[in-house]
């Protein structure tokens, strides 16, 4: 069944202005009435703004009031005729230089927020290696004291649709498309990061001698 643009949004709108059962929710965002309470719960999706299905055309308020009545109903789809988004190739992701910093604090944040994810998903997401995700999980990143878990949608890293669908096709069980000749050009970046890196902490250290 097709899903909502934005699943884990449209069900925190759902729990929020509906009467709807968990396990309805759950079914038409296509994540587990767990996750679904868990929202409603306060424990996940804390502070996400809810995304209306009603207003972008997603859902009916009759759909609603009619499953609303009957918990056994499946809310059904609007479906429409938009062009379908272009698959984005299986090459490596570019990150601009001024963003490749961040990736450790997107990889953090992934890693805490949503265990279910992938090294793979990861590193399709985020434009990283395996290597560097292994790190940040270990804590033998060699910037691991100054990493942050922050969202990598708000670091710009990825989009809200891209992971979505990747936490759609986790929960589903479904492989992750393996990205091609990413190793040498992220492990390329993180040496130059790491190079950078170092020679600002040798400045630092200089400076603290010289005072």
């Amino acid at each position: 069944m097709a899903l909502p643009l934005m699943p884990k949004a449209t069900a925190v709108w759902l729990v929020e202005n509906t009467a709807l059962s968990f396990e309805q929710i759950a079914e038409f965002c296509g994540m587990h009435s767990l996750e679904v309470q868990a929202i409603a719960d306060g424990e996940v999706a804390i502070g996400m703004v809810g995304r209306d299905p009603v207003g972008n055309g997603e859902l009916t308020k009759d759909e609603i009031e009619r499953c609303e009545k009957n918990p056994d109903l499946k809310l059904q789809i609007r479906i429409h005729d938009l062009p379908q988004p272009i698959a984005r190739s299986k090459g490596p992701r570019y990150t601009p230089v001024t963003k490749r910093g961040d990736k450790p604090d997107g990889i953090a944040w992934l890693l805490k927020s949503h265990p279910e994810l992938s090294d793979a998903a990861i590193s399709r997401l985020i434009g990283t290696t395996k290597p560097t995700i292994a790190a940040v999980r270990d804590k033998t990143h060699w910037n691991t004291s100054n990493i942050k878990p922050r969202s990598p949608v708000l670091l710009g890293l990825c989009s809200q649709r891209e992971l979505e669908a990747a936490l759609s096709r986790a929960r589903r069980g479904l492989p992750e498309p393996e990205l091609e000749t990413t190793t040498l050009l992220e492990t390329a970046e993180d040496r130059a990061l790491a190079a950078e890196q170092a020679a600002l902490e040798d400045e630092d250290r200089e400076e603290e001698i010289e005072d």
